[in-house]
């Protein structure tokens, strides 16, 4: 159902509407030794420490609009981190429209909207192959609004927040909130696909895939990155080092890794 500019705004009491996003990453690389994993590790932990993710949970707050009313950050031992953002609503101004088209959001500039009662959340896990082969890193993102804007404007934003291999998005919009008349509106938004909020340039980087529930307002959206150069995902040396055949051998290995993450499920077998 399209909305009209004045549907959005003669709503009987608050736009109570909660609207989630679940951002989540993966990191992959080639980590031959122990020592390798190690140092990969501590990379990722210094890279994606408490403290910066916190920064770009603040930047996350700014571009939705919302005033953060407590921070709880936490690095783990031997590895992660997590924080948790408590949100409340930004000065109420008219809502501009273009917060309502499919188009990616700021990097970041203030977008002041309605919002209340909401919460921002990130947990980064990094983890390896028992055989000490491969190493990954994910983080989960969630930002869940009540209000006006869409999370999802602040995806442009988290995309370039980190150096991801490989994406899974979800947006659900839950809940209803009335019209004057008490009709029941599901959601205040159009919205096709997730992959209209991402910039064009992100998207020619990238394999996609939808899965959406139109009638539930859930969408989902994976990405893999096309482009495949070894040397980005050797640590702290380059593919020269490598003979040919362990160049053919470990680009396999990851490739499949990459393949097995995108579409949730396993391809080789243990040991293979």
């Amino acid at each position: 159902m399209k909305l009209t500019p004045e549907q959005r705004v003669t709503l009987h009491g608050f736009n109570n509407l909660t609207k989630s996003l679940s951002f989540n990453m993966y990191d992959i690389c080639f980590t031959k030794t122990k020592e390798e994993r190690e140092a990969y590790i501590e990379y990722i932990d210094e890279q994606y420490n408490a403290d910066r993710l916190t920064k770009i949970l603040k930047n996350v707050a700014e571009i939705i609009g919302a005033h953060v009313l407590n921070i709880a950050k936490q690095d783990y031992v031997p590895q992660g981190a997590s924080v948790t953002v408590l949100v409340s609503e930004g000065p109420v101004v008219e809502v501009p429209t273009e917060s309502f088209e499919e188009s990616p959001g700021p990097l970041p500039s203030t977008v002041v909207m309605q919002l209340d009662k909401s919460h921002i959340t990130v947990h980064t896990y990094p983890e390896y192959h028992p055989d000490e082969g491969i190493s990954t890193f994910r983080a989960d993102i969630d930002v869940s609004t009540c209000g006006e804007i869409s999370p999802l404007k602040t995806l442009n934003y988290l995309i370039h927040s980190f150096d991801t291999d490989i994406m899974t998005i979800d947006y659900r919009v839950r809940g209803f909130t009335r019209d004057i008349h008490g009709h029941k509106l599901f959601i205040d938004h159009e919205i096709s696909s997730i992959q209209n909020y991402i910039p064009e340039e992100i998207k020619d980087m990238y394999d996609m895939i939808d899965v959406n529930v139109y009638q539930e307002n859930i969408f989902h959206t994976k990405c893999k990155l096309r482009e495949f150069d070894l040397d980005n995902y050797l640590f702290g040396y380059t593919k020269d080092k490598l003979t040919k055949q362990e160049q053919e051998q470990i680009a396999d290995r990851l490739k499949t890794e990459m393949d097995e993450i995108y579409y949730a499920k396993n391809i080789s077998f243990v040991g293979s």
